[in-house]
């Protein structure tokens, strides 16, 4: 572990781990921004109109149960419909169940694809890397994050990074596998930054933005180039790849943890407490109330994890026996907590004229079986569920693809994730036939071939 106050050697196992104060990890998601924009740009790869687009990418992890959502069959045999009634929303084409009546309100706002799926195996982790990377995890290759592709492309507008996932990337959720929420094959430089903190704790600051007791020692505020402060550490770490990253990249993180604006971004204090009652005292509502605040000051990309594990915490995984919860216990603890913090992020968006250009996906990692189980609970089904959109050129009110009378499988329209992703990248104005600098420098198509947006939507 590196400090840069501190005289001690950089050893670790991989060359970067995340530090106390200005870590390399850190560092790198901060980026090369200008170089890769402008090149990106001289490639068509970037859509000069869309390049005030962003992302507030919701991972529901856990899976909410699609029948019990956001496709109602009240027409189904009971042990297939649930225990929730169907309730009419805003737009006529959209119906959803009673556990969401703050989504029925806005209804309008945004449109649901009902035949989504995948064919990997039905573990949480697989899902975790499709949706959110639009591929699998195979061969040792691991595909980087929307959120870093764009990064890459684009760099960042200000002081703040391009990406952050809110509150901490995702946990263990039963695998070993990458949950793809990192930069992949990009390499560190282009990892999002990660909060690692709770946003709703009475005494929340940004563990990154606080500088170490020493720090008044070294005077940084007096130092423009940070170089100067770290020679005695770096002596140890200058002939490493690390350090080539480091060099890069010091100034940028320099300017963030200096910068006023940067900390006033992270801080919610700012916020009216009824603004932040209206989203919900809790991780996830002010995780949402920030992820706002971000992207109003800058940020490119912000991923939100609604949960973090599906172990120590009442999630979506809705298998009914302990220590899960069942369909009941969805209503009662995750529903209306999920409901409240979605509603008011759009409706804070819409009154600040950002949900135009801010694209906001709600994404799961499969959905639920059609038939409750005996525990009173659903089990992993990847073979149909729902995602759904609003903002960035996405038009509400609408629903994509259908699934078959008992929400089993897609019955038109089937919906890859490649294809999710895909649309993310069409709302950012993302050339599909971009490539990337895949594994041994190889060109690395940004989707698979084939993959297209989903069209309808916009």
């Amino acid at each position: 572990m590196l400090q840069l106050t501190s005289r001690a050697k950089s050893v670790t196992c991989d060359g970067m781990v995340r530090r106390d104060f200005l870590q390399v990890g850190a560092l790198g998601a901060l980026g090369l921004s200008l170089p890769h924009l402008l090149a990106a740009q001289a490639q068509g790869a970037v859509a000069d109109n869309h390049d005030e687009r962003s992302v507030i990418m919701i991972f529901n992890l856990g899976a909410p149960s699609q029948m019990d959502t956001f496709d109602p069959k009240p027409d189904a045999p009971a042990e297939v419909r649930g225990p929730f009634k169907p309730i009419a929303t805003k737009s006529p084409d959209i119906q959803l169940t009673e556990i969401l009546p703050k989504h029925a309100a806005i209804a309008d706002k945004f449109s649901l694809v009902r035949s989504c799926y995948h064919t990997a195996a039905a573990v949480h982790d697989t899902g975790h890397q499709m949706l959110q990377t639009g591929r699998l995890f195979t061969g040792g290759v691991n595909t980087p994050h929307a959120g870093c592709v764009l990064e890459y492309l684009r760099g960042r507008k200000t002081d703040l990074p391009a990406h952050v996932i809110l509150p901490e990337p995702m946990g263990n959720t039963g695998g070993n596998l990458p949950h793809g929420q990192d930069a992949g094959f990009l390499g560190k430089a282009f990892d999002p930054f990660a909060l690692m903190a709770d946003p709703s704790k009475p005494n929340f600051q940004v563990p990154d933005l606080l500088p170490p007791k020493e720090i008044g020692q070294a005077r940084l505020e007096r130092r423009r180039r940070l170089r100067q402060i770290v020679e005695g550490t770096m002596r140890n770490f200058e002939a490493s790849e690390s350090a080539k990253l480091m060099d890069a990249n010091f100034e940028s993180a320099y300017r963030m943890i200096t910068s006023p604006a940067a900390r006033d971004a992270f801080d919610l204090t700012k916020e009216p407490p009824a603004l932040r009652e209206r989203y919900g005292m809790n991780r996830f509502g002010q995780s949402c109330l920030l992820a706002r605040r971000l992207i109003e000051a800058g940020v490119r990309f912000v991923t939100v994890n609604t949960f973090l594990t599906v172990f120590n915490e009442i999630t979506w995984d809705i298998h009914g026996s302990k220590p899960f919860t069942s369909i009941e216990g969805m209503k009662e603890i995750v529903a209306p907590m999920y409901d409240q913090a979605y509603s008011a992020l759009i409706t804070d968006l819409v009154d600040r004229g950002l949900l135009e250009n801010t694209l906001v996906c709600n994404l799961a990692e499969f959905g639920r079986t059609p038939r409750v189980n005996p525990a009173g609970g659903r089990d992993h089904w990847p073979q149909c569920f729902t995602v759904y959109f609003a903002g960035g050129g996405v038009q509400g009110g609408r629903v994509v693809g259908r699934s078959d009378p008992n929400g089993a499988y897609p019955a038109e329209r089937p919906t890859p994730p490649s294809e999710v992703v895909a649309t993310i990248y069409r709302s950012l104005g993302l050339d599909l036939e971009t490539t990337l600098p895949g594994p041994a420098g190889r060109p690395f198509p940004l989707v698979d071939f084939g993959a297209h947006a989903i069209d309808e939507l916009f």
